[in-house]
């Protein structure tokens, strides 16, 4: 179900909190500011911020060039590296590794500092968003959004709703995506959502055929590209979210459902093992300039 909504008064008043500032929290920001939102972002990794400020920066920068820049006041943000300092947002974006155990300590402790109304949503890719809320004293204000990469250029996002997900909570969520520009598709809770419990069974059986030999990987996205018209093949795209995450979210899918064709083939191991991992390394399955 795609839903958009204007509702102003359902928009959160205070900073936006983003905890993570890897690919998805500095593209996750990105889309804040720009849509003059104030931001708190927690990075633990000072080496790890640095590099993301200057990210942000450069990203913001290419996004006024391409006359993508914001058209009012921009937001402002402000680093921390410790989620304590979240203490005065009324609205929290989990951007962490896809890790459950890290996702859980983070939400315990982002109940514990956050304001009580305040909402508390994960990027997460496949974690089932109950596991985190239950980690909570407040599963009504949990929620998942599922923002795609690179964020500030896809205006859709999947919104994932668990069993104890309120209508109110629902409402601040598509209020905000609706500030940024962006729409959501709202689904159900379990691992994988929609989107990544059918993507991540392809791209693993894509590897799996390129594992075997019998065809490459520009064969592969050629297939879906042009006989599909699909704008990027599954190979091309697991290069694209980078297959670290890739990876996390393929185990974090076999380790829910127990099924083994989440499995990642050796050819994919072997390319993570080896620090290929995609366009942010300049390879993956496919070399890029």
């Amino acid at each position: 179900m795609t839903r958009n909504t204007q509702d102003s008064a359902a928009e959160p008043t205070g900073p936006v909190g983003v905890v993570g500032a890897g690919t998805m929290g500095v593209g996750v920001c990105h889309s804040l500011i720009r849509a003059g939102c104030d931001v708190v972002v927690v990075e633990p990794d000072r080496r790890a911020a640095d590099v993301a400020r200057d990210r942000l920066a450069e990203s913001l920068r290419l996004a006024r060039l391409l006359g993508r820049g914001p058209t009012g006041e921009t937001g402002r943000v402000r680093w921390a590296t410790a989620v304590g300092e979240l203490d005065g947002t009324g609205f929290v974006v989990e951007c962490a590794p896809e890790h459950l155990d890290l996702k859980e300590r983070l939400f315990t402790e982002l109940d514990r500092v956050c304001p009580p109304d305040a909402v508390l949503a994960s990027c997460t890719s496949a974690i089932p968003v109950a596991l985190l809320a239950a980690r909570t004293g407040r599963p009504e204000r949990v929620l998942g959004l599922h923002f795609m990469n690179p964020v500030p250029l896809k205006d859709t996002v999947e919104v994932v709703r668990a069993k104890s997900t309120s209508p109110e909570t629902m409402d601040r969520a598509l209020a905000l995506l609706a500030r940024l520009g962006k729409q959501g598709v709202v689904v159900a809770d379990g691992p994988g959502f929609v989107l990544n419990r059918v993507l991540m069974m392809c791209v693993a059986e894509a590897a799996a055929l390129v594992d075997e030999g019998s065809v490459d990987a520009a064969t592969v996205d050629a297939v879906f590209e042009k006989c599909l018209g699909h704008p990027m093949g599954p190979l091309r795209t697991a290069d694209l979210i980078g297959l670290d995450n890739v990876l996390d979210t393929l185990t974090v899918l076999g380790e829910q459902t127990g099924d083994d064709r989440y499995r990642p083939p050796s050819s994919f191991t072997d390319l993570v093992a080896a620090g290929h991992l995609g366009r942010k390394t300049g390879r993956g399955f496919h070399v890029y300039a």
